[in-house]
């Protein structure tokens, strides 16, 4: 009798352990097949953006228009709140950039389609214009483990890429312009637009004074370029294994297309 129950329980233990493991390989089939099927929604994005062949916005709408190599008419036909996008040479970063003027943190969580995802997209805040007219424009994204996203801007730890590869395009309809990279360092979770008055110009140059001074480890500063307070910058921000950290990229504009 006790061998009959030993052989019942071990039989129970059994379907256990092949159950747990059917359902460990159906989640793991669903994680993965969700992941591609944001990667591959992200490849489309990519494709329509750089499909010349159909039709873009006419060459004429303003004196200093210079047609982008993006195709801002076919992307917003996807989403209109897609006013942006970003290329970094060296990088993979190639995406549109979004801002939803109902929900800050939209985009946070949802993809270019609108879908819900841990991709989520590159985006602002309405706390900035659209215009990259403010003094430090912020613009998010997700450190993904694959490198997508802003998963490649951990590359600017190494001193010798981050040499490299110092020139950030951010395109618009009509409008190219060029930023050159002289910060990447990690910082605290503070919301940046809300912590300093970039209003003030005392708050605008001491805050870039603290830039220039950082010194921790994996920080990359070149103190050869030049930045004033009345320059135009740009902050990428993601986050780090530590939730109280962020890591920041930043460039300051150097060409500007619609001032040429």
């Amino acid at each position: 009798m006790e061998c009959f129950e030993t052989v019942k329980s071990h039989k129970t233990v059994w379907i256990i352990v092949l159950v747990a493991a059917i359902l460990c390989f159906i989640c793991c089939f669903c994680y993965f097949f969700v992941r591609k099927s944001d990667s591959d929604s992200l490849k489309e994005i990519q494709s329509i953006a750089y499909d010349t062949e159909k039709e873009s916005a006419p060459s004429d709408i303003t004196e200093n228009y210079v047609e982008p190599p993006v195709n801002f008419t076919e992307l917003k036909k996807q989403n209109p709140d897609i006013y942006a996008w970003i290329n970094i040479s060296g990088t993979v970063i190639d995406y549109p950039i979004l801002r939803s003027d109902d929900d800050n943190s939209y985009y946070l969580e949802h993809t270019v389609e609108g879908k819900r995802s841990v991709y989520g997209s590159i985006y602002t805040e309405y706390y900035n214009d659209k215009e990259f007219d403010d003094f430090n424009t912020l613009i998010y994204g997700h450190n993904m483990k694959n490198g997508t996203m802003f998963g490649s801007l951990k590359k600017y730890r190494d001193r010798t890429f981050f040499e490299k590869n110092q020139y950030i395009n951010i395109y618009m309809p009509g409008r190219i312009m060029k930023y050159r990279i002289f910060a990447a360092y990690v910082y605290d979770d503070r919301h940046i637009l809300l912590s300093f008055d970039f209003d003030e110009e005392e708050v605008r140059s001491s805050y870039l004074d603290m830039i220039f001074s950082t010194r921790k480890m994996n920080a990359n500063i070149d103190d050869s370029v030049e930045v004033t307070e009345n320059d135009k910058i740009i902050t990428l921000s993601t986050c780090t294994s530590n939730d109280e950290e962020r890591y920041l990229v930043q460039a300051v504009l150097t060409e500007d297309s619609r001032n040429q």
